[in-house]
């Protein structure tokens, strides 16, 4: 079980590092892994066990965030239209993405990131990836199309396989900035809450 003691933060070289592809087919121990990324996430939706782990809201983690620098990483969260999505994923690769960009109206947050970062992060709407989906044991190849609050968690996520996190990406110049061609991903209050990925 990944515990929040388990989580690398920012000033850790490893974070800044490109996760190295992953062998196909899963050796156990990647398999196990992914399987634990996908519990912590859950783990960190359930009041009860958060609380007793000390384990923060989460919708997406990437294994380089517990030492491991993978191309590997879950996304799993409820879109703004309350539709779940669940994406345990081996070696992603954006293929394309729009022009027309969005962003989170509550800023972006990060496990590995344990402060406040005001700012927008302007992020493509849309994006379509290559991957490998771990579904119920066993791995396929899919093309997946993600969009408006998928897309950025995804992203959020695709850029720790490259060295990247959100801070990098919120112009300090001006971090409240809109550009013309970005739009604000909008969730009923119920589900207004920031979470960390």
């Amino acid at each position: 079980m990944i515990k929040a003691t388990d989580i690398i933060v920012e000033g850790n070289p490893l974070l800044r590092e490109k996760s190295q592809e992953v062998n196909i087919p899963l050796t156990k121990e990647d398999e196990a892994l992914l399987l634990e990324m996908v519990e912590y996430i859950d783990n960190s939706m359930d009041e009860e066990i958060a609380k007793k782990y000390n384990l923060t809201p989460s919708v997406g983690i990437a294994a380089v965030q517990v030492g491991i620098p993978k191309k590997m990483l879950v996304v799993w969260a409820i879109d703004e239209k309350g539709y779940e999505h669940l994406y345990p994923m081996i070696n992603p690769k954006i293929v394309s993405y729009s022009d027309e960009m969005s962003y989170l109206p509550m800023g972006e947050a990060c496990l590995s990131v344990p402060r406040q970062a005001p700012g927008y992060i302007h992020r493509p709407a849309r994006v379509t990836v290559d991957t490998y989906l771990y579904e119920k044991g066993a791995l396929k190849r899919v093309r997946l199309r993600l969009k408006n609050y998928i897309a950025i968690v995804f992203q959020h996520e695709y850029d720790h396989l490259n060295g990247i996190l959100f801070v990098d990406r919120i112009n300090q110049a001006n971090p409240f900035f809109v550009p013309e061609n970005s739009k604000p991903i909008i969730f009923p209050e119920e589900t207004s809450n920031v979470q960390k990925a």
